[in-house]
Formats: C-alpha cells, structure tokens, sequence
C-alpha cells in the first residue's frame, strides 16, 4: 500500500495563499529598500520592516528577506566608509593647506623680526655714537644752558605780560583823550 499523502485540495489552496502572501510581503521588503536607498536613508531591519508592512520576525525568518536586508546594510555601509573617507581625505587637504599657509606666515614672520633685529641693532649703535661725544662736562654744560635760557623764557614772557598791560592802558588812555579833545573841539566851536 501507498503510504504517501496526497495533500487535500484546502491545504494545497492554504500553502499557495501563503506563498503569495510570502511574495507580496518579499515584493514590499525590496520596494522599501530601493525607496531607501533612493533617499539615501539608512538601512535597518526596523526601518525595512516599518517602511514594507512587515514584522521584523519575518525579515529574521525568511531567508531571502534577511539577505535583502544584508546586502542592503553592507552596501550602504560601504557607501558610508566610501563617503567618510571623501569627508577625512577632504578635511586632511584642508589641514595640509591651513598648515603650509601657517609654515609660510612663519617664515616671513621669522623674516619680519630678524629685519626689525637689524635695525634695533643700527639704531642702538647710533644711540651709542651719539652718547659717546657728549661728555659729563658737556652734559653739565648744556644742563645749565638749558635751564638758564628757561630761565630767560620765564623772564621774557613776564616782560611781554607787563608790556601788554601796558599797551593796553596806553591805548585806553589814548581813547580816553580823543573823546576828550572831541569834546573840548565841540565846546569850542559852540561858543
């Protein structure tokens, strides 16, 4: 006797209603993974499952689901050590450049202090010559010089007040015997 089972007519119509079922769901998993690659996204088991309608049980149970899945993460996740690695190659640019603009301000930096060093040098030196014709004598001397024609200046501008005064009664005074003489004139021609 046979001893194989020939499958009842329900269950056969059951297994191909969940292999449909299967498909569609794998149809939607791959769907969503396309839409997050288009939007760059990443990809994760929970945001494949969210995005497809699907639980996360059934991108863990089905084989090709969780490939999908795979293949997805490790294609976004070469993309993203592809990009870093732009984004490091891109920062270490900038930073040789910031450097060699730092070495060059130092140079000419460096350039800049040993010029002012050379003319601080020639200025004391001159500082020195001129010190070295003047002798104590003569400092003393023109020290005394100094504050004698200080002296006169004083002298001179309190002079010059004085004077300024002065000038400025004699004018008044002058004024005064104008208006004097007008009036004797008037006096005269009155009578």
């Amino acid at each position: 006797m046979n001893t194989a089972t020939v499958p009842e007519p329900r269950t056969t119509a059951a297994l191909a209603a969940r292999r449909r079922k299967t498909e569609t769901a794998l149809q939607r998993v791959h769907e969503a993974i396309a839409r997050l690659r288009r939007e760059k996204t990443q990809v994760s088991v929970a945001t494949v499952a969210r995005r497809a309608d699907v639980s996360r049980t059934f991108l863990y149970d089905n084989r090709e689901a969780r490939a999908a899945v795979a293949s997805a993460r490790a294609e976004a996740d070469g993309h993203r050590s592809q990009t870093l690695a732009d984004q490091d190659d891109e920062r270490e640019a900038t930073w040789r450049e910031r450097a060699l603009n730092a070495e060059d301000a130092l140079k000419a930096a460096h350039t800049e202090i040993l010029t002012q060093r050379a003319r601080i040098g020639e200025l004391l030196g001159q500082i020195r010559d001129l010190e070295s014709e003047w002798t104590e004598e003569a400092i003393q001397r023109i020290t005394a010089e100094n504050t004698t024609l200080k002296q006169r200046v004083r002298q001179l501008t309190a002079d010059n007040r004085t004077l300024d005064e002065r000038l400025k009664a004699a004018r008044s005074n002058l004024r005064f015997q104008d208006r004097r003489i007008a009036d004797l004139e008037a006096q005269i021609v009155e009578t």
